[in-house]
């Protein structure tokens, strides 16, 4: 140990600044130590202590725990600034729930209800958890590839001078080396590349363990050469300074290359066993090096094993050497070497992921950390530093310096309405593009607020006129190379910091967190972006875990699917999608709409443009099209909008007590106006009931039902939902024939409303190419299915 006397330190030119690293390294042991307890004590109550009355596990990773308690400590404590965003790996959450404890952020009643309902949660969460969280995390990996696209939407805020200005922050992720094994995490990583990210740590908590086993070293050999192919730092922490001396002792170096070669399994299992395995591991093989005995004779076993176990993950000044180290904004991958489980009874053991201490380890534990009974939750309990002397360091961590770091910004005001195409025979999709096209065009708050992106398929998903007009973000200027050779296109694929589209490669998953980043930039960064995102619709359950995790966040965008259906028919059964209906229903954070018409579209984006900026709001999906369409000669009235926004009309008015009503959504609403045509003929007075979002209507649907039966005034008890006015005219006996170009469970339920008698029709197979009228007919879709199904619904005995 270095001499730190008095003595020493007042003859010493820099006695000052050595003095405090010396404070500060004391006080970051101490809490590191504090974290350690807090975290392994939080999970043990939940556990053992709680009432449990169902008899499941409560769980809580302490080994998971055990070994980011240095590295977090290090980060939140001393080098975390403000401006920098962290996701947490998800099981080290009970130490980011002990860290904002400290800071004073955290409650002890919310630690002593862990997973329980009201308390701290399992894993990091914006919306649930009441300390401060940058990123929702739980899904391994997504919350990795988060912090690479948050800080592709930093500089897209910063470059454009969106919000106030501010210190750029560093997107930092906690990774746990098993959350390597994600595929979504490198394709991040090439993604990352591509856009020149910045301003990035990784920081990899190699401990060498994952949920059922040991990380194979081969695998994890190719880490470090994975991440220096795409252009980021590695630094790699693997010994601690106390190793590191005993590496410069005579025979060091042996000690050194014995480590280095010694496999993950066999490490892990002498880190378990301890001191005597090390000992007499290292005795049949160094014993011939005299530097080496000499080690073994002048280390007890405890001595021994806390320094084979001395890794430069778990040793604090090590640590605080490494980020001190990268001053610059090259993104940066730490390789941690780590022990999973340190200085708990089960480290190093290859089933530790899910171990809990039993009570009697607790006790034990709880005595060699010093703390006494009855102050298990006192933040400074069995520390040797000063708690006054402790808070005024924790109170003083430039991370915690400003207090809660969640920002703001005011909506952007949204027309009354959008333009509307005059195009008499067009499709959903392509009247998406020409309404972007020309808010583009007309430019002010709205059109520069508005950003864009997709997975490679910008073109034929009728993005094209947006991009021409609005251009390709990147860092640096490049002009298009087509276009200098004067080589016609009609794309202008100009790359500027001031484009508004974020081009992507074919990776759904990169696509959805790049819209839940660019969705929650108001809170993030303090800028107003309205993303729009746009893929196919059958590969909307490529990216389905990054969707529900971009939801999961709360954060807000429009994803805008197509085709819908069948209706890329040539394309055959790859490019159909079924359920894609069932998702838009069933997803929290996310209202889906179908629109048949392009008016509709017009006053559902318009709609969907506000609602992703209110507090109440959510994210936003729209199935649309390519099949064209005759559009209907109507003028967009306000009642006809504020229908469309809740979720469906009458096309054709059904008489009262009308028997028979056909019900569309989508691109099959033709198809069912030339079925209703033919009906209308033989039952008088049938009607045409247009849904554009059957997630709306139901949700609206199950709302009312909940209020009318917690109801207080007899006005509310009598409260209708839109779908229950839309069915009130129909008949007690009507029949209704639902349709759309999916599954048809996502129409179905309607029969349930007023429990009319339904034939449901849609898609519950995978296509085949063809073109729309042979799959219609195919499929039961087309008019003639329509009206069959008119005519069995009226003859069945029910």
């Amino acid at each position: 140990m270095p001499d730190t006397s008095p003595a020493l330190l007042a003859a010493t030119p820099d006695a000052p600044a050595q003095a405090a690293r010396t404070r500060r390294l004391r006080l970051l042991r101490a809490l590191e130590r504090k974290v350690l307890w807090l975290s392994a004590w939080t999970i043990h109550h939940a556990n053992h202590i709680r009432p449990n009355r169902d008899g499941l596990k409560v769980g809580g990773h302490q080994a998971s725990c055990a070994s980011l308690a240095t590295i977090m400590t290090a980060l939140y404590f001393a080098v975390l600034r403000p401006q920098d965003r962290v996701a947490v790996k998800p099981h080290a959450s009970p130490v980011f729930h002990a860290i904002q404890y400290l800071f004073g952020q955290q409650s002890r009643e919310r630690l002593e209800r862990f997973r329980a309902l009201g308390g701290a949660q399992s894993y990091p969460s914006r919306t649930k958890d009441s300390d401060d969280v940058d990123f929702s995390t739980g899904s391994v990996g997504l919350g990795v590839a988060m912090t690479l696209f948050s800080s592709l939407v930093q500089d897209y805020v910063r470059l454009k001078a969106l919000a106030p200005e501010r210190p750029v922050g560093r997107m930092v992720a906690l990774v746990g080396d098993a959350e390597l094994d994600e595929g979504n995490v490198f394709e991040a990583l090439l993604e990352g590349w591509k856009h020149d990210v910045r301003n990035l740590w990784w920081v990899i908590d190699y401990n060498r363990q994952s949920l059922d086993s040991v990380v194979n070293d081969r695998l994890f050999g190719r880490v470090a050469e994975m991440f220096e192919l795409v252009g980021w730092r590695v630094v790699t922490l693997k010994y601690g300074k106390t190793l590191e001396a005993a590496f410069a002792q005579p025979d060091g170096e042996h000690l050194r290359q014995w480590i280095d070669d010694c496999p993950n399994s066999l490490y892990s299992a002498l880190v378990y066993k301890g001191g005597a395995a090390w000992r007499e591991a290292l005795t049949r093989d160094l014993n011939q090096h005299p530097g080496i005995r000499r080690v073994l004779e002048t280390h007890d076993d405890a001595r021994l094993h806390a320094l084979m176990t001395n890794l430069a993950g778990l040793d604090m000044q090590a640590v605080l050497d490494a980020f001190e180290s990268v001053t610059d904004d090259r993104p940066t991958c730490f390789i941690a070497y780590t022990i999973k489980g340190r200085d708990l009874p089960f480290a190093g053991h290859k089933d530790n992921h899910a171990g809990l201490m039993n009570v009697e380890q607790m006790a034990q534990w709880q005595q060699q950390m010093g703390v006494p009974a009855g102050a298990e939750w006192d933040r400074f309990a069995g520390l040797d530093a000063d708690a006054r002397e402790l808070q005024a360091f924790i109170d003083t961590a430039p991370f915690h310096a400003q207090g809660t770091r969640r920002l703001a910004a005011p909506a952007v005001p949204v027309p009354a309405s959008l333009p509307l195409p005059k195009d008499r025979r067009t499709s959903t999709q392509a009247g998406f593009g020409r309404i972007l096209d020309e808010i583009a065009a007309a430019g002010g708050a709205l059109a520069e607020r508005i950003v864009t992106t997709s997975p490679d398929v910008t073109v034929s998903t009728n993005l094209g006129g947006w991009v021409n007009r609005k251009g390709l973000f990147a860092h640096t200027p490049a002009e298009d190379v087509f276009r200098e050779l004067k080589v016609v296109s009609a794309q202008r694929w100009s790359l500027d910091p001031k484009g508004q589209h974020i081009e992507l490669g074919i990776a759904e998953n990169n696509l959805f967190i790049q819209l839940a980043a660019l969705g929650l930039a108001h809170e993030l960064f303090g800028a107003r972006l309205l993303p729009i995102g746009t893929l196919y619709d059958p590969f909307i359950a490529r990216g389905l875990d990054a969707l529900n995790y971009a939801c999961y966040q709360d954060a807000r965008f429009i994803v805008a699917a197509t085709p819908s259906g069948v209706t890329l028919a040539p394309e055959g059964g790859a490019h159909q999608s079924v359920s894609a209906p069932l998702i838009g229903i069933g997803q929290p954070g996310l209202l889906s709409y179908e629109p048949a018409y392009v008016d509709e579209l017009s006053a559902i984006l318009r709609f969907g443009l506000e609602h992703i900026q209110q507090p109440d709001g959510s994210a936003l999906y729209l199935r649309l099209s390519t099949r064209p369409v005759e559009q209907p000669a109507r003028a967009l009235t306000a009642d006809l909008a504020r229908a469309v926004v809740e979720g469906g009309y009458w096309l054709r008015e059904p008489a009262p007590g009308a028997e028979i009503a056909i019900v569309a959504m989508g691109a099959v609403t033709p198809d069912a106006l030339a079925a209703w045509e033919s009906v209308a003929r033989d039952f008088a007075g049938a009607g045409l009931l247009v849904v554009t979002s059957a997630d709306r209507l139901h949700r609206d649907w199950i709302a009312s039902r909940r209020a009318r039966r917690t109801a207080s005034s007899r006005a509310a008890a009598g409260a209708l939902s839109p779908v229950e006015r839309l069915l009130a005219p129909l008949g007690r006996n009507a029949r209704l024939i639902t349709v759309l170009d999916g599954h048809p469970l996502a129409l179905s339920w309607l029969g349930g409303v007023a429990q009319h008698r339904t034939v449901p029709l849609g898609v519950e197979g995978f296509g085949q190419s063809g073109d729309i009228p042979d799959l219609y007919r195919k499929l039961g879709l087309d008019s003639a299915a329509i009206i069959d199904a008119v005519a069995q619904a009226v003859t069945e005995s029910w």
